[in-house]
């Protein structure tokens, strides 16, 4: 089952093949802050900003969700990197 990320019950993101996938896209679009987690005071873990979520869905009769995956990899690899 492909992800993408929404907002409320609008769909944010293409399509992806895994959840961790969406993520990952999440991560490099600044969604994602590392939130202390309940009892554990050392212990981060990622969370969505603003309400955002990933979902499973259906992907749009014209996309393909692991075309999506290599085209976003592929630019990540082309992205100059700042240190």
């Amino acid at each position: 089952m492909p992800y993408a990320l929404f907002y409320q019950d609008a769909k944010l993101s293409k399509t992806y093949p895994t959840e961790a996938d969406v993520w990952k896209l999440a991560r490099k679009s600044g969604l994602v802050v590392d939130a202390v987690s309940g009892e554990e005071q050392s212990s981060l873990r990622p969370l969505l900003e603003n309400n955002y979520e990933i979902r499973p869905c259906q992907a749009e009769p014209d996309e393909d969700p692991v075309k999506n995956k290599a085209d976003a990899d592929r630019e990540a690899r082309l992205e100059p990197r700042l240190n």
